[in-house]
């Protein structure tokens, strides 16, 4: 998950990069972490439905700060 603070909006919005146009939000950051797994959740369950494929998980590389 990629949780920003939306400003103007007062909000954190949730984007999941693996999963197209999945997206949500949350008044709070909690919230939008509950959010975020709510929506891979269900993302998950229409693609199944549909019989679509599910991404495989991407790999991120931490960088190391001196």
């Amino acid at each position: 998950m990629i949780i920003e603070w939306d400003d103007h909006d007062k909000i954190f919005v949730v984007t999941i990069p693996e999963l197209p146009g999945c997206r949500t939000h949350g008044r709070t950051y909690e919230e939008a972490i509950e959010q975020g797994q709510e929506a891979i959740e269900g993302w998950i369950m229409t693609a199944q439905a549909d019989n679509e494929s599910i991404p495989p998980p991407r790999r991120y590389i931490a960088a190391t700060l001196f």
